[in-house]
This record gives structure tokens, sequence and C-alpha cells, in this order.
């Protein structure tokens, strides 16, 4: 893994707890990224050192995930299956889809294969196998709706 590969692997993590944070506690977007910049990405936390994030990237999912919202989640909602709705997923688990979301409908810098990839590894360090599996499907969905 390279050294931007690693940036960019931190900063979706980083933005999938960026974008939990603003849902659970709503945090004003601009306190939200000053605290992730000075004392997560990159920090050591519980004796821990956190990889240092790509901050551009780190920015752009998160700012993007949350101006574009209402957009992710109808797309979201279309691709679960019947008698699910966007309410009945776990907290963490639509923020990675909502990530993922965004990464595929704003980015196509990033290829798809590789987004969903990161998306599924993220939500390996969340879920179990099965929960990830259901985040390859959805964000497998949602890249076919938009590339």
């Amino acid at each position: 893994m390279t050294i931007s590969k690693k940036a960019r692997t931190a900063a979706r993590l980083g933005a999938v707890q960026a974008l939990y944070q603003f849902e659970m506690e709503a945090t004003p977007l601009a306190t939200l990224l000053d605290e992730f910049h000075r004392h997560r990405l990159g920090a050591v936390i519980d004796d821990e050192q956190y990889l240092k994030a790509e901050i551009a990237f780190f920015d752009d999912v998160v700012k993007g995930a949350i101006a574009r919202r209402e957009d992710i989640d109808d797309l979201l909602g279309n691709k679960l299956a019947e008698g699910w709705s966007l309410k009945r997923l776990d907290k963490t688990m639509l923020q990675i889809l909502r990530a993922g979301t965004y990464e595929l409908m704003a980015r196509a810098d990033v290829p798809a294969a590789a987004a969903i990839s990161e998306y599924v590894d993220v939500a390996h360090a969340f879920f179990q196998p099965r929960e990830a599996k259901f985040v390859n499907g959805v964000l497998d969905a949602v890249a076919k709706a938009v590339r």
C-alpha cells in the first residue's frame, strides 16, 4: 500500500467518523473539520497512532456528503431491499453508505471498484462480514446507477 493509498484510506475512515459525529451531535461543520484536522487525523489517541489522512480528500467527502445528503439518501433509499428504509440502518452503517455514495457520485477520479472496496474495508472495522457484504451490494448498485 502506497503512502497516498494509506492517506486516502485514513481519510475515508475519518470521514465516516466525522459524518457520524455530525449526525449524532449536530456539530457545526467548521468546528467538526477543525476538530478532526487538529485532534484526530494522524493523532495519537489512547496510545494508538492514527494514520495521516489526505486532508483535502477528507474535507471533500465530509462536506460533499453533508451538502448532497438529500440526493444521497434518495439514491440509497432506492437501492435498499423492499421493506428497508434508511431509518432502519445502524447509524455507522448509514454514514459508510453516505460517504461511499458521495464518492461514487462526485469523485469520477476514483475508480468505482476502488471506492467500493475501500468502504467495504471501513465496514469491516465496525461490523461483521455479513454487514460488509451489505455495503458492497448497496454501493455496487449505486455505482451502476451513477457511473
